[in-house]
This record gives C-alpha cells, sequence and structure tokens, in this order.
C-alpha cells in the first residue's frame, strides 16, 4: 500500500509517501509545493492542485491521508487552509483514491505518544520510525510523513479489529 500524507498549506504544502503493509513501512519520498504569498488566492490553490496532482502520478498512491480542519485563532488561516484541504479532497474523489482524515492530536499522539508534541518531535519520531538518517526537512514534509505514518497504524488496527470480529462470529 502507498500513503500519501497532506499537510495542507497556501503557502507551503507538505507531502510524503510510505509504502508498506500494517506495521511495516519505509519510507517512499517527501517534498514540498511551494506558492507565492503574492500570488492571488485562486492560483495559489492551482498551483497546490497541480503540484499534488503530479505528485500523483508520479506515485500512484492508494490512500491520501490529509491532517483534519483544526480550529485556529486567525479566522482568515483556518479558512484559507480548509480551501487547501477541499482542494486536495477533490483530487484525490477524482482520482479514485481513497481518503483518510485525521486530527493533528491523533496523528501526534500515534507517532510521538503524545497529542501536544512539538514540531521537533514529531520530526524526530518520524526520522526514527522511517530509519532516516537525519530529521526530514521542512517540518511540512515531516508533518506529512507524520500523517501517512499515522494511516498505517490506524489502518492495521481496524484490519486486526475486523478480524478478530470475523473469529468471535
Amino acid at each position: 500500500m502507498k500513503v500519501l500524507g497532506i499537510d495542507p498549506g497556501s503557502e507551503t504544502l507538505g507531502w510524503g509517501l510510505v509504502e508498506g503493509n500494517g506495521l511495516n513501512y519505509s519510507l517512499g519520498d517527501f517534498g514540498t509545493v511551494k506558492s507565492s504569498p503574492r500570488e492571488a488566492f485562486s492560483k495559489r490553490l492551482l498551483k497546490v492542485y497541480g503540484g499534488v496532482e503530479e505528485i500523483v502520478e508520479k506515485f500512484q498512491p492508494d490512500v491520501l491521508s490529509i491532517e483534519e480542519a483544526f480550529y485556529s485563532i486567525n479566522v482568515n488561516v483556518a479558512i484559507k487552509l480548509g480551501q487547501v484541504r477541499g482542494v486536495m479532497l477533490l483530487l484525490a474523489e477524482q482520482r479514485g483514491i481513497a481518503i483518510a482524515e485525521y486530527a493533528p492530536r491523533l496523528i501526534k499522539q500515534t507517532v510521538v505518544g503524545y497529542g501536544n508534541a512539538e514540531k521537533h518531535q514529531v520530526g524526530e519520531m518520524v526520522r526514527i520510525l522511517l530509519k532516516m538518517k537525519s530529521v526530514p526537512t521542512p517540518h511540512d514534509a515531516a508533518d506529512a510523513l507524520a500523517i501517512a505514518i499515522c494511516h498505517f497504524h490506524h489502518a492495521g488496527m481496524k484490519e486486526r479489529i475486523s478480524k478478530l470480529t470475523q473469529k468471535m462470529r
């Protein structure tokens, strides 16, 4: 299974590809899609869409794992992130890619063991879990890898529960 993790952002969107089965997974690739804050927001959305579309075409992921919207002190930022998320969800639906959404606290809890973990802690655990020599940078890409890792842990749990339930019948 190939999972494309997305850390939505209108200026810097992080992406990370993790491949494997169950809890046996490894690094595929990672990076960012950047756009200029000087461009019209609609043009930034188009750039994000096009950048992730290229990644989808190159890697053919089975699942798009994305961070759920969260409340932000700045309402304008929250609205823009919601629009970026919407574009990513649309892209996945158009391509027939399964979608998994995870709350930021759940991602941190799953990867670090602490729901209020800081960026450097998430990056370090991603490095350890994916057996990387250094912490992936920028942090947007590390967060995207964490989102993909989170999916492997939770999808595997759902599968094990389903198998146990079938055995009990």
